[in-house]
């Protein structure tokens, strides 16, 4: 759509539209659509006089006119002269009659491709051509333009000359402005070309009642005894259905919650900081989501799963995903009660879930048991993880957990086949990164996250237990 095309024109109920004035035009000609030029030639056939025309089309291309207002049988607009004398200029179009709108209506809906290509902005030239079999001129023909302007001039002058001009250029995007000047309204129109579509789908009768076959269940105009529907009409009255919306543009960033810090004292049981930080917590998930939905890439949850179908988290799983928020002192308290962990077993938990969400909390709560099938393809897996001169010395520590000999570092196996580094900080292990396919580079990543803390591990045997 243009900067002048449908978007550019505004109402004042259906049967009036208000379009901005078009900026100049500069080079080429007014219109680009053979209905526009046909606009024109009309013009050109009424006018007596040529030379009034060319004035007219040099104040359009100066953007002399303004804004153009259409209306049922009229159109209008204030136009200037070169000294900056302005006239209101005005062109009349005949309207039809109802009669003559009942047959237009007829024709559109007897064909899907007509009512689509209104839809589509376009004049369909065949709806042109059985409108004029049938006695309807859509299109304005010689002597259909007649005008009226300030000016005084009994003929076309050049004020309603460059409104017509210009009015060219408004067909060009939008042919229901031509339907407009011809009597009906956009959406008035449409209305009645849905309802006369629906009807005729409803009433098989209108086109010599529904046909049965030899088949069981009946034929093609009939399936079990129903009634059937033309595939044409059905098709025709889809395209009457407007348009989805664009779809809506995700914000840069996610809405800021109200204050709730009043005056007025909160009531007993009700904290109001804790409110706002989960009112921020709902803003920010809504905007990942939003994100997905509009293409617009939402940021993915912990451990790379997309926010479409989010787990199902239990009371204490989600007190750890909230505190993975960084909420305040007062609001992480309760929080660890929620999770049913102190305060200084919360912040493991938290870093865990920071790294892969409710699947790295399960490995660093629950130890799980491979069967012996499981446990060879994870000794095979560690012993091919590195040469044989650089592997490091791992002993079993229970389950699916393998511990570095002389240092504080530790793979965690998955149950999806996942090896987690974990470093031992105090008497607890802590998570130290996300999850890798290769225990070589997890327990790298375990390495340098204690580093410092301990030395590097020699080479050495994998053990089978510890």
């Amino acid at each position: 759509m243009s900067e002048y095309g449908q978007g550019r024109g505004h109402g004042h109920g259906d049967d009036e539209r208000t379009f901005e004035a078009l900026p100049p035009a500069h080079g080429g000609g007014f219109t680009r659509t053979w209905w526009g030029r046909a606009w024109l030639k009309a013009l050109e056939d009424t006018a007596l006089d040529g030379q009034q025309l060319k004035a007219g089309r040099r104040h359009a291309r100066a953007g002399a006119v303004g804004a153009v207002s259409v209306r049922p049988g009229r159109i209008t607009a204030v136009v200037k002269d070169h000294d900056g004398t302005a006239y209101r200029g005005d062109v009349l179009v005949r309207e039809f009659s109802e009669e003559q709108w009942e047959r237009l209506l007829d024709l559109a809906v007897d064909s899907a491709g007509h009512i689509a290509a209104l839809l589509d902005r376009e004049m369909p030239p065949h709806l042109v051509e059985d409108a004029a079999a049938a006695g309807l001129d859509l299109l304005p023909g010689i002597g259909d333009l007649d005008a009226e302007c300030g000016c005084e001039a009994w003929d076309h002058c050049p004020h309603t000359a460059a409104l017509c001009y210009q009015v060219a250029r408004l067909l060009d995007e939008d042919p229901f402005v031509l339907l407009l000047m011809r009597g009906r309204g956009e959406r008035t129109l449409l209305e009645q070309l849905q309802a006369r579509s629906t009807a005729r789908a409803a009433a098989p009768s209108a086109r010599g009642g529904a046909q049965t076959g030899d088949a069981p269940g009946g034929g093609p105009g009939e399936a079990g005894g129903m009634p059937g529907v033309s595939a044409e009409e059905a098709f025709a009255a889809g395209f009457l259905v407007p348009p989805l919306p664009a779809p809506p543009v995700a914000p840069a960033v996610p809405g800021r919650p109200p204050s709730l810090d009043t005056d007025t004292p909160p009531e007993p049981g009700v904290d109001p900081a804790a409110l706002e930080f989960l009112a921020a917590d709902a803003a920010a998930r809504a905007h990942r989501l939003l994100g997905e939905l509009t293409g617009g890439g939402g940021a993915a949850a912990p451990g790379g799963a997309g926010l479409s179908r989010p787990p199902r988290l239990t009371v204490a799983q989600d007190a750890v995903r909230l505190s993975a928020g960084a909420p305040a002192p007062s609001i992480a308290a309760r929080l660890a009660g929620g999770s049913g962990r102190s305060r200084a077993e919360l912040e493991p938990a938290t870093r865990a879930w920071r790294f892969g969400g409710a699947a790295a909390l399960a490995v660093l709560d629950e130890e799980w048991t491979p069967d012996a099938e499981a446990l060879e393809r994870a000794a095979v897996r560690l012993a091919e993880a590195w040469a044989e001169d650089d592997r490091p010395a791992l002993r079993r520590a229970g389950g699916a957990r393998w511990t570095a000999v002389g240092a504080d570092a530790q793979l965690r196996l998955g149950e999806d086949g996942r090896w987690w580094p974990y470093v031992k900080a105090g008497v607890r292990w802590s998570p130290a990164g996300p999850p890798d396919r290769d225990p070589a580079a997890a327990l790298a990543t375990a390495f340098a996250a204690g580093a410092g803390e301990a030395g590097a591990p020699g080479p050495g045997a994998i053990g089978a237990d510890g």
